[in-house]
Parts: C-alpha cells; sequence; structure tokens
C-alpha cells in the first residue's frame, strides 16, 4: 500500500509541473506572438515520465491479486471428496396409522336415540354401538307385511277357486263320458234292428247324432280341462313368484330396520364416533370409524417435485429405539395438495415394538438403487453456490482455490459428485456467504 501512495504522488507532481509549464507558455503568448513547437523536448520528457509512471502503476496492480482474500482456517468446515457406495434418498416426515381402517355408515337415516359406547373405546366384532329410529321406515315394514298378507291369502283364495273349478269340469267330463257310453250302446243296438229292417230310418239317425255329439263333447271337456289346467298353474306360479317378491322385499326393509342399530363390523379401537342422542342422521352420513389396532402402517407427506419418481414396491427406511426398520411403498395417492402427496408404507418385516398410533418418523425414501460414486458431504456452501463450485484445498493446506463443478444425486449426507473433483481431495463444506466471488482463499 505504501508503494501505491509514493506512485500516486508522483503522478500528481508530475501533473502539476505539466500545468504550470502550459500556464508559463500562455502567459508569453500574451507579449508577443511566437511560432510553437508542438513537440519539445521539455514535453517528451514530462509525456514520457508520466507513461512510465502509469505503466509502474498499472504493472503494481495487475501483479496483486485483487481476489484474494484471508480467512481463519478454525472457521471453516473441511471434509474429504469419498469414493464409495451412494444412495439417493429423501427424508420426508411419515405418520404412523392403522393399517386398516372400517368406516361406520348410516345406511338409513333416522334419529340416534342410543349411545351405547364412547368414542376411544375398545369394542369388539358385533357390539351394538349406536341405535337410530326411523318412523317411516317402520310404516314402510308393516304396509310390506299387509301387502304380503294380501297376497298369500289372493294365492290361498285362487287354489280354492281353481280346485273347485277343476272338480266341476272333472265332474261334467264323467257325466259326458257316461252319456257316451250308454249313446254307444244304443246306437249299436239301432244299428242290428236298422239292419234287420225292425227300427225306422228316423231312429237309427238319431242314435247315430247323439253319438256323435257325446264324442265331440267328451273331446272339448277334455281339452277345456287341460288348458284350465295349463292357465291355473301358470297363474299360480306368478302369484306364487310376486309373493317370493314381496317377502325378499320385506326382509330388506327389516335388514334396513335392523341397520338402525348400529353395530362393530370388526375388533378393534372405536377411534371416532360422531353422533349425539337427538341428533339427525341422513342415509349414508359418516357416523364413526374403527380401526384394527395390531396393525400399522406409515403415511408420508412427499415434496410434490418427486410425484414422477415415487412409485410402489419403492424402499424406505427410519430410525427407532435404536434400531432402523425397513419400509415398502403400498400405495401412493396421485393428489397433490398445498404441494404435497401422500404415499402409504408398509413394514415388510414385522413392526417395532412400542410404536404407537399417531407418532411422527422421519422416513428415508429411496429414490433409486445403491450404487458406487463420487460424493462429498453436503454443506451451507450449496446455497452460495448451487453445486456450481467449490473451494478446493491446496495440497499444502495453505491456500484454497475456486473450481467448477457439477453435482448430481443428493441424499441428506452427500452430493454425488460428477465432475470437477477427485478422490482424496479437501473442500471447505462451510458457508461461503463472506467469501463474495474470491478466487482464493488465503488460511491462516
Amino acid at each position: 500500500m505504501s508503494d501505491e501512495r509514493q506512485n500516486g504522488e508522483e503522478s500528481k507532481g508530475l501533473v502539476s509541473m505539466f500545468a504550470a509549464e502550459r500556464q508559463r507558455e500562455q502567459d508569453n503568448t500574451m507579449d508577443r506572438r511566437i511560432e510553437k513547437k508542438r513537440f519539445t523536448p521539455r514535453r517528451i520528457a514530462i509525456f514520457g515520465g508520466a507513461a512510465l509512471v502509469i505503466a509502474f502503476v498499472a504493472w503494481q496492480l495487475l501483479t496483486i491479486n485483487p481476489s484474494s482474500l484471508n480467512v481463519d482456517a478454525e472457521k471453516l468446515t473441511l471434509a474429504p471428496v469419498t469414493h464409495g457406495p451412494f444412495l439417493e434418498y429423501i427424508v420426508e416426515q411419515g405418520e404412523v396409522m392403522p393399517l386398516r381402517t372400517i368406516y361406520l355408515d348410516a345406511v338409513e337415516g333416522g334419529r340416534v336415540e342410543e349411545v351405547y359406547v364412547l368414542e376411544g373405546s375398545p369394542i369388539e366384532e358385533g357390539t351394538p354401538i349406536l341405535r337410530l329410529s326411523n318412523a317411516n321406515l317402520q310404516l314402510s315394514v308393516m304396509q310390506r307385511e299387509a301387502e304380503l298378507f294380501r297376497e298369500v291369502n289372493r294365492l290361498r283364495e285362487t287354489r280354492v277357486t281353481m280346485g273347485q273349478r277343476r272338480l266341476s269340469m272333472r265332474a261334467g267330463l264323467v257325466e259326458t263320458e257316461y252319456q257316451l257310453r250308454q249313446a254307444e250302446r244304443e246306437y249299436a243296438r239301432q244299428d242290428e234292428m236298422f239292419k234287420a229292417d225292425l227300427t225306422s230310418r228316423q231312429e237309427y239317425d238319431e242314435a247315430k247324432d247323439n253319438l256323435e255329439y257325446l264324442t265331440r263333447r267328451r273331446d272339448v271337456t277334455v281339452e277345456t280341462l287341460r288348458q284350465d289346467s295349463l292357465f291355473q298353474t301358470i297363474q299360480i306360479q306368478q302369484l306364487e313368484e310376486s309373493i317370493d317378491r314381496l317377502r325378499l322385499n320385506l326382509e330388506l326393509i327389516k335388514q334396513n330396520e335392523e341397520n338402525l342399530t348400529i353395530r362393530a363390523p370388526i375388533t378393534g379401537l372405536l377411534s371416532s364416533l360422531i353422533a349425539e342422542v337427538g341428533e339427525s342422521k341422513p342415509g349414508g352420513d359418516r357416523l364413526g370409524q374403527i380401526d384394527v389396532e395390531d396393525e400399522f402402517k406409515v403415511r408420508a407427506a412427499i415434496d410434490e417435485h418427486y410425484i414422477a419418481r415415487i412409485r410402489t414396491g419403492q424402499t424406505g427406511s427410519f430410525d427407532f429405539a435404536g434400531g432402523t426398520y425397513d419400509l415398502v411403498i403400498s400405495r401412493v395417492y396421485p393428489e397433490v395438495i398445498e404441494g404435497q402427496f401422500e404415499a402409504d408404507m408398509v413394514f415388510p418385516e414385522g413392526m417395532p415394538d412400542g410404536l404407537r398410533r399417531g407418532q411422527t418418523l422421519q422416513v428415508r425414501v429411496a429414490l433409486g438403487e445403491l450404487a458406487d460414486a463420487m460424493q462429498v458431504p453436503r454443506g451451507g456452501f450449496y446455497q452460495k453456490t448451487g453445486g456450481r463450485w467449490i473451494y478446493v484445498l491446496d495440497p499444502t493446506g495453505e491456500f484454497a482455490v475456486r473450481r467448477q463443478i457439477r453435482l448430481g444425486r443428493q441424499n441428506s449426507q452427500y452430493f454425488e459428485v460428477l465432475e470437477g473433483l477427485e478422490e482424496g481431495e479437501t473442500v471447505i463444506t462451510s458457508m461461503y456467504d463472506n467469501f463474495g466471488d474470491m478466487e482464493r482463499l488465503v488460511l491462516q
């Protein structure tokens, strides 16, 4: 700095001398007009000296490195560049949830009359939880029962009527067959007497006509009896089917009436119950839920940036109670809410003891396969450089220089190095906020 100050003072002196010389020349020209020479020996000497001074100052400025900065080595974080197994993963927060959840919905709407079990209580399968009442449903049951009774009575009356009609027609058939046999005997007798000229033609024709009439009458009666029997069978079958439908309808309505009493479909924990005595619930409304207590899953909220890289079958892990446990993604929910989507993860080798519903875990979700790679530890340098450059320590350990690099995958501990660094080199991974854009850091 003293050399620069001295050079500056010399430059100022030369400039002052040059200005004084010009002033004297102007004063002389005021007295007499002379022919001025453009390049006098004195002026050449002055310009030459000024050029030498400027060149010297520029040389001094160029030889002094303005991009060097002295830093305290104790405040830096140094880390080696290594080569070894690398796994890309992200760390997300997961919540322990029941593996199976059964929701309780109102099949039929109604008014809450009684609540038998409190929310948060363990419950056995089939245990009544609450009871609803529905006057319209009860009235509908009574109406269906009345319709069923009427249809059953109608079937009974139809069968009685058809039975009587069948008996009457059979009686008529018997009478016709009886008369037919008599007519056959009379015709045979008249035929013999007519051949022997013992009777008249009129009596013979009457006997013959009566036989033909009774024969046709018997055939018609038999056909009528057959058709009527077929019609009766179809009519009774239709009535029986109608009765079966009415009974099925009545059973369904009674089942809906039984569904007014909400029972536990499984054994578990009644984790939610949304019902108060006197409250009206519409059909299909959510009344609560039952969770299976002995099986859990982990639901992780993941940043939407990774939605294209998360799929079922990928693995994850978390630390709990001094151990590390594996997870496998079983379901991915594609809906993005507030910049995140969710994924369910299950325990492939059993759930750890002591895990409870509602606990939060730091889950490491793997985004690729384990492979060897050059890597550098994570640090505050990334916020300043974006992974485009880093300070590399000289082998002497006295200074570090800036070097362009290219980073790839990352996890919570390391960056994958694609270009710019070699195994065994040492880099500065701490914050670069106080270094500006310096090319060289001198460690002190």
